[in-house]
């Protein structure tokens, strides 16, 4: 609860430092190509709004190719897995139990690259990351450097006993967006496949016998996953939701037909 309390936070301070497109303040590296006879790329620091030429990146056409490193996208929200199609779990996957409400996903992104065709629509990729926790309900520790999916009972009662995921995003996104209103601020929908790659699986457990322990594997997830998501948001702040196609688990390695769906709050379109 506290990790989520603190994301929270930083999300409300991300959105509004980086979220809008008039107010952002991010670095911003920009290759300007829509002028056929001055090519540049453009290294900014501050608010867009600002009068200093020498700290604004202004947007001159309507169609351009940009890249940038960027802070947004921050999503926070619950983290949820259906067992072939449901969302009760079988009798054979009942060890994968969680709670609920401490089941989290949260993630953002750091890099992007688009090219806009006009004011309303825009598509672009970018990179970022991703981390799901499931918070397990039974006292068990899944093994490291194992075949399968494997996992001991313990003699304690794990006050925590989170199991997590950490995933390198790759989104492409089909961004729709409206024209501004009197705030200057914008309706937007964006919606496209994701890729992702993983980085690291991590297990932590807190317990009165062995206090805080943390293990590192990567627990047969699935070292690359497949998915499509959506986004719906007014200014700097909206929803989200992520359905990922392929399981969990590497195949054969895990629970079949065990998919990963996430939904929640997002900041900084």
């Amino acid at each position: 609860m506290k990790r989520l309390l603190v994301c929270a936070l930083l999300c409300t301070f991300a959105a509004g430092a980086f979220a809008q497109d008039k107010k952002d303040t991010v670095l911003v590296i920009t290759r300007d190509t829509t002028n056929k006879d001055r090519k540049s790329v453009t290294i900014s620091f501050g608010d867009k709004d600002s009068n200093d030429d020498s700290t604004k990146t202004e947007v001159k056409s309507k169609t351009k190719f940009s890249f940038q490193f960027i802070a947004a996208r921050f999503d926070l929200g619950l983290s949820t897995y259906t067992d072939k199609g449901s969302f009760t779990l079988s009798a054979a996957n009942s060890y994968l139990e969680r709670e609920t409400w401490k089941s989290s996903n949260f993630g953002f992104e750091f890099f992007q690259m688009g090219y806009r065709f006009n004011s309303y629509f825009k598509i672009y990729t970018g990179a970022g990351l991703d981390w799901n926790h499931m918070r397990l309900k039974q006292n068990i520790t899944f093994q490291k450097d194992k075949p399968t999916l494997t996992y001991v009972t313990e003699a304690v009662d794990f006050k925590k006993n989170r199991f997590s995921s950490q995933y390198l995003r790759i989104p492409l996104s089909f961004q729709l967006r409206t024209k501004d209103d009197k705030n200057g601020d914008k309706l937007n929908f964006v919606f496209g496949p994701e890729i992702g790659f993983l980085l690291n699986g991590k297990i932590k457990q807190v317990s009165k016998e062995n206090g805080k322990e943390k293990f590192k594997d990567d627990y047969n997830l699935n070292p690359f996953r497949y998915g499509a998501f959506a986004r719906l948001g007014y200014g700097g702040t909206g929803v989200y939701v992520k359905y990922y196609g392929n399981d969990v688990f590497a195949n054969g390695q895990g629970p079949e037909d065990f998919k990963n769906l996430s939904f929640g709050l997002m900041f900084g379109f």
